[in-house]
This record gives structure tokens, sequence and C-alpha cells, in this order.
């Protein structure tokens, strides 16, 4: 191949030496804008509002304040959109407010070794560029850090060529909360994930059961109400673990250490004592006494090597994670989906490369959940709910790797029926896969946790179907004897020319239960209870049904009706070895519960299903 002249490459290369120039964080995000989940206008809604709520949950928690958090989503244009995203959080110092907001790779959180919804200080402000680029409008921050102090309301923008804050704007306003903080960002987008934004709001409101969020959307108003009252008590940043450094990291540390070498090892890292840290020093062939500056290259790879090698107890997870906890998570699942079952896990805590994590699992099973199709599966990381790239997440995984019909589940790949499974990871540093934080990676300290989780779940809801299947069994054998033994008797008394014999006493004693039957006939409601379980204590009746019985006799001792369905109660105390009865005018339906006596000792039959 012929070669160049010397002159000629030499002018190729002052050209090219021309073109070359730095990039600023701006300018890459501005053109990779998919990394960080604005990939799509019906996306950027979902992240935007996600960034901004991550943002306040987590000054609320710092500022050990219940979280009242505000948001509205509103059409202004033909395809723009205004999103306020408002909280009672501390607020931010004004100085401090166009870098938040204006500077990207700018934040508090990512060099502080503890949970935290958000920790590259990327998001809130890759939703201000999202904005200019599609807007062309400035974000707008109100912002107010005590009553004492005025509120200040920011114009902003980000100068993309050198990653700096662009403050159009800037005054002193009246507002009216005492202290918080309000982002105003928009631009070009669509609703057509309307319904995926609902979920994303749904299940932020399950894993952070403490917080109320009240959300506006066009002309449609929903609040996710709170659960708990008790503040969450705020992750404490930990000392990095020497199981989970590296070289460059540990010659950082060096530089800016002027320690003397036991010291910058008990002093610098978490779970080293002055016993731990001289048998690192032995085995790196260092003297204690030396100053960590004067290190050279070796002795730091040596120092490394021993740091390894010497076991050294996992990081104090109490401290600096804050898992949901078991009971949260059943209430928050119990507030949002109408389950017949929900059981929850907290896992011991764990380490993987010297950052500790909990993994966290729920499962819930049948009531209002789909009958048909895949289970519902809820991923979260550090209470944020991952609301894309299921396929790619090790949570995912996980689940179909688990063998669910050995728990009486179905399974094709991942479980189906009425499931509902979640799974939740906290953790100081989660493996996401990318930038925009949708999917966990696949580490295997992980996925054995929950794995483990999954199968102490699955044991858990087996035992809840098995039971399940032998009182349907029991109540259909019931049904059965409450059914044909009166047709039975009906016909001998025919054919023997005999009175009717009431043969509730023989039913009572074939099944030695408190029995409860509900039928309809003629535009009458009979509900029947007879007791042969020997208990005489007292017993409520609810029966709820579209039935409001204002003629019953006995009369109700109460009645509440709620979407068109009425609860009616009676209360009563029956001997043993007698009945109770009462009647009312209606189509029947419904359901009916009997209450303040053991599942074993009763059965309640519905004669009209």
């Amino acid at each position: 191949m012929p070669q160049l002249p010397g002159w000629l490459r030499l002018v190729l290369a002052d050209d090219l030496a021309k073109q070359q120039r730095s990039i600023s964080v701006a300018e890459f995000f501005e053109k990779n804008k998919h990394l960080l989940g604005f990939d799509s206008p019906t996306r950027g809604v979902i992240t935007t509002i996600k960034e901004a709520v991550d943002n306040a949950l987590d000054a609320c928690e710092e500022a050990q304040v219940l979280p009242d958090i505000f948001i509205s989503i509103r059409k202004t244009g033909s395809d723009l959109f205004r999103i306020i995203v408002e909280d009672n959080g501390p607020g931010i110092v004004p100085k401090q407010v166009p870098f938040v907001f204006g500077k990207l790779l700018y934040g508090s959180r990512f060099h502080q070794i503890r949970q935290t919804r958000g920790q590259q200080g990327i998001g809130i402000s890759a939703a201000v560029l999202y904005a200019q680029l599609t807007s062309g409008l400035p974000t707008i921050v109100i912002s107010r850090t005590g009553v004492k102090e005025q509120a200040h309301r920011f114009e902003i923008q980000i100068k993309i060529e050198t990653n700096e804050p662009d403050v159009l704007k800037e005054e002193a306003i009246d507002w009216d909360r005492i202290h918080g903080t309000r982002v105003q960002i928009e631009f070009k987008s669509t609703m057509a994930a309307k319904k995926k934004l609902l979920e994303y709001l749904k299940y932020t409101s399950v894993v952070n059961p403490h917080a109320r969020f009240r959300v506006e959307l066009d002309e449609e108003a929903f609040t996710f109400e709170r659960v708990s009252q008790e503040v969450i008590q705020c992750p404490v940043a930990i000392q990095p673990h020497p199981h989970g450094i590296e070289l460059g990291q540990l010659k950082r540390m060096v530089i800016a250490s002027d320690k003397k070498l036991l010291d910058f090892l008990v002093e610098g890292f978490s779970r080293v004592g002055k016993k731990t840290a001289q048998e690192m020093c032995d085995r790196a062939g260092l003297k204690g006494t030396l100053k960590v500056q004067g290190l050279s290259a070796d002795q730091q790879k040596a120092l490394l090597a021993a740091m390894q090698e010497v076991s050294v107890p996992a990081p104090p997870t109490t401290q600096c994670l804050s898992p949901i906890g078991e009971e949260l998570i059943r209430r928050g699942l119990d507030k949002e989906f109408q389950m017949d079952f929900v059981s929850a896990r907290t896992r011991p805590s764990s380490v993987f490369s010297g950052h500790p994590f909990v993994v966290e699992a729920a499962i819930g099973y049948g009531g209002k959940l789909p009958a048909e199709g895949n289970a519902i599966i809820l991923r979260f990381a550090n209470r944020v709910p991952l609301m894309y790239q299921q396929g790619a997440c090790a949570i995912t995984e996980c689940i179909t790797n688990v063998n669910w019909k050995s728990y009486n589940l179905s399974q094709q790949g991942l479980p189906t029926g009425p499931v509902l499974i979640l799974v939740h990871v906290a953790s100081t540093n989660v493996p996401f896969t990318s930038e925009s934080k949708d999917a966990i990676a696949g580490i295997p300290e992980i996925e054995k946790e929950i794995v483990l989780a999954l199968q102490d779940l699955g044991r858990e809801l087996k035992t809840f179907l098995s039971r399940r299947d032998r009182s349907k069994l029991a109540e259909d054998r019931a049904r059965a004897v409450c059914a044909i033994i009166p047709e039975i008797s009906a016909k001998v008394s025919e054919i023997v020319e005999k009175p009717l014999v009431d043969t509730t006493p023989i039913e009572g004693k074939l099944m030695r239960k408190l029995i409860a039957k509900k039928s309809t006939r003629d535009g009458k409601v009979v509900i029947e209870l007879a007791n042969y379980s020997g208990f005489e204590g007292e017993i409520s009746a609810y029966d709820i049904s579209a039935d409001n019985a204002a003629d019953a006799v006995p009369k109700a001792d109460f009645v509440s009706e709620m979407d068109g369905q009425f609860t009616k109660v009676w209360k009563m105390t029956i001997p043993s070895k007698s009945t109770w009865q009462v009647t009312y005018s209606g189509k029947g339906g419904g359901i009916i519960e009997i209450r303040g006596i053991d599942d074993n000792k009763k059965m309640v039959v519905d004669l009209d299903v």
C-alpha cells in the first residue's frame, strides 16, 4: 500500500489536532440522554418525577420529617407538559440551588457510604438538561430553609459547554411553606405512559409507607396516604471496608492523609481495630509508624494485598442501611392491593465486595389480583421502584429460577396466577446495570439472598394454599350435607305422609360446628346459625351485599354503605344446640362472614352458590 508523503501526513495530523477538545459532562449526556432514562418523550415524564421524588424523600428523611409530597402534571401546549414536585423537606441553601439543579455530577451523597436513593448527582440536573433541549424553557426552583428565612426563586439552565449553572433570574419571594423545595420543569412529552406513572407512584407508596403523595394529573386527583406515622431513621455514613477497596481509591486516600500507617488503617476503614491493622502491616512488611504519604507504589500494592488477605468482620449494616421491615411491607401492600394472603421476609444483612446489603421480599396471593397471566413483579432498590428493563434484572432472573411448582403455583418461566412478588435490595452501593438505574446486575451474593427469601415465602404460601384447599373441601362437603339432607327429608316426609322434620340438628351433629347458612327464595333472604360447636361466646355475623336489609328481623346492630354495597352486622350469643335466624327482603348474593369463633369450629355455607 503506497505511503503518504511526509508533508501530507504532517498536515493531516495538524488538522486532527485542531479538531480535538475536551468534552463536558453535560455535553456528553446531551448526546447520550438515553443513558439517564430520557430515551423517549413518554419515559421522560416518569424519569423526571422519579428523580424529583427521590430527592424529596431523601431530604425529608435527613431532616427527620414525615414526607408530604405534591406532584402536578399538566399539559400546557400541544406537546408541552409542566411537571411540579413540591416537598416539605429542609430546603436548599440559596447559594447551592444553582449547582444542585444546574450542574451534572454535583451532589452530597456520592462519596458517602450509606443507603440513599440518589447517589450520582445526575438525576434532577439531567431533567433540567432534557427540559432545555426539548422546550428551551428554564427550570423554576423555589426553596426555603426555615420560618425565619425568605424563600428564593430561581430560573435555571445548564451551560452545555462547561457543565456550569446558568441562573437567568433569582429573587426573594413570599411562600406559604415554612420549609421545603418546589421544582417546576416544562418539556415536550406525551402522557401515553399515564398508567405506568400511576403504577410508579403506587409502588413508591408501598415501600415508603411513612410518606403521603398528593397527585394532580390534568383534571384528576389521587392521594396515596401514609400508613405509618413513624419517621424513618436516616442511615449514617460509614468508612470504606478493606475488602471493598481498589488500588486507585487507596492511592487517593494515602495522598490525602498525614497519619501514620497504623492510625490510617484504624481510622480510615470500617471494622479495623489496632490488632487487625497491625496484622495488615506485618503481612505487607511495613512498619505501623510509617507516614502513609511516604509509601511507594510497590508498598501501596503490598498493603492492598494484605488488606484483602486479613479477615475483617462485615460492615455495620444497622448504621448505614434502612430496610423497610416485614410489618411495614405488609401494611404497604395491604393498603394498595386487596389480597387473601400476604407475607414478608427481611433477610439477615450480607456483603458483596465490601458493600453491605439487605434483601427483603414479600409474596401475596388471591383477592383482587388478576387470576390469569404472569405474577405481578415489584422490583425495588433503596426504596425506589424499578419500572423498566425487567427482563435484564437479576431479581427477575432469581424469580424465574425458583421452582414455584413445588409451592403449588403454576409456572411458565415466571409463576402464573393471582400472585404478587416483591423484592427490595437495600445497599450502600446498588450494582445497577446502567446509569438509568433500571435493573440490578447479577451479583452472586445478592442472587443467593433473593432466592433464599423467595423460597422461605414459597413454603409459607404452600401452607396457606394447602389449608385453603382443605377448607374448600370441607366447605364443599358441608354444602352437600346442607343441600342434600333437607331434600332427602322432604322426600321421605312426602312418601310416609308425615310432617317435615327439621334436619338442622342432624347437620350439626355430623359436622360438630357452628353452621351458618344463607339462602334466598321468593325475594326473601334467610341467614340461619345453628350452634353444635360447644362455643357459647358472642358471635358477629357480617353480611355484605347490595341489599340494605331495612326490614330485617331482627334489625342489624350496624349498617354501612360503600360503592352500593351494604355491610350488615348482627351480634348475638347462641346457646349450644340452639339456632338463630334473620330474615329480610332482597336478592341475596354477596358474602357472609362469621367472626368471634375459631375457624375450625365454624362452617359457612351459601346455598345460593
